[in-house]
């Protein structure tokens, strides 16, 4: 178990004058490696259907406003084809949570030959891992434990954003409408995949109504969980970014300065965790988040877009790396789930086999 800091020392460092940062900055920096990850994906949004109403969000669609209900499985294995040919070997799904609780969508999954999300993203997730050789990383919103379990068998990694501890926010523009978004539902499910072994992903979602204190409440019960299962790999520090067309178009972005200080608190209070910045996001300032203690650069894709930040495009890993070499780190590419994580007690056996021979590919 790593020794925590107090609240009250979190909250020192997140209103630390500039000396006492740059003290912070030379502690975190003193024997890091100086090896800065990321993966090589490609996204697949199976759907944009959404029971969630979440202020801040373009990824939720109407019926009436898409292309299609569900991504059928050609388009879905040729993407994956495409991408195999580009060396990715994260295959993303990312979509609307409990989408099918919509009838049309029901109805489309039953056209497919399917029950449920779950029983076609262990389908895809099966034919992906075996046919093509690449590691299905699955983040779909809250599910059952038992569909967890068996979506585990077919996926080296999982994930769900806390976003926020904060429960007011489902009063408010933010979650109001989103049944998904109750803290506690989130760090229930978070719990369950570290009873069931799965390498996760979560983070904070900075800039929506929290205050200095949610986002050390957030960490802190985070940081419970990862000290009684083990199972999170990698924390990401995620900064709103307002849109046209959203609810909250005219919320303002988080102060940079917030941003660069809460990396330095969660790279302190999670020295056995990564602590991940979106690229794409933070284009012109990826050096400075990883002085303050970020080592991930999260999945970047030479193939697809960002779907749920599509205005923000990827810088290419020649650019990441450049940026990087300037200030004396090199960058690395790894798998969906860290090297850490590969083992027979987080990986089942037919994900196993497949992330060793990656791995070997990739180092």
């Amino acid at each position: 178990m790593v020794d925590i800091i107090s609240k009250k020392e979190a909250k020192d460092i997140l209103n630390a004058d500039l000396n006492t940062s740059l003290d912070y900055i030379k502690d975190i920096n003193f024997e890091r490696s100086n090896c800065i990850t990321y993966s090589k994906n490609i996204f697949l949004p199976l759907t944009h259907i959404c029971q969630n109403h979440c202020g801040y969000c373009t990824f939720k669609k109407d019926v009436s406003d898409v292309e299609y209900l569900v991504m059928d499985e050609n388009k879905v294995f040729n993407m994956v084809s495409k991408a195999k040919e580009l060396n990715c070997t994260e295959a993303l799904f990312a979509f609307g949570e409990s989408a099918d609780k919509n009838d049309l969508v029901k109805s489309q999954l039953n056209d497919y030959g399917f029950e449920s999300m779950v029983d076609y993203v262990y389908y895809l997730s099966d034919t992906i891992l075996n046919r093509y050789e690449m590691l299905p990383h699955t983040n779909m919103g809250i599910i059952s434990r038992d569909d967890l379990r068996r979506l585990s068998s077919v996926n080296a990694s999982m994930g769900l954003m806390l976003e926020t501890t904060n429960k007011h926010l489902l009063k408010t523009i933010v979650h109001k409408d989103s049944p998904g978004k109750n803290p506690d539902k989130r760090l229930n499910f978070i719990k369950n995949a570290g009873k069931e072994n799965i390498p996760f992903t979560t983070g904070l979602l900075i800039g929506i109504g929290e205050t200095m204190d949610d986002h050390i409440d957030s960490l802190y019960e985070i940081r419970k969980l990862q000290d009684k299962y083990g199972h999170i790999q990698e924390i990401i520090i995620q900064n709103f970014k307002p849109k046209e067309n959203i609810p909250m178009k005219d919320y303002p972005e988080p102060a940079v300065i917030d941003l660069l200080k809460l990396t330095i608190l969660a790279s302190i209070m999670f020295p056995d965790v990564s602590i991940q910045i979106p690229p794409n996001l933070n284009r012109e300032l990826i050096s400075f988040f990883v002085l303050c203690g970020a080592d991930d650069l999260g999945g970047v894709s030479p193939l697809t877009k960002d779907y749920v930040n599509p205005e923000a495009i990827w810088p290419s890993i020649n650019e990441i790396d450049d940026v990087v070499n300037n200030i004396n780190f090199s960058l690395k590419e790894r798998l969906p789930v860290y090297e850490k994580f590969i083992n027979e007690k987080f990986l089942k056996e037919k994900v196993y086999e497949k992330v060793v021979k990656l791995q070997k590919e990739i180092s």
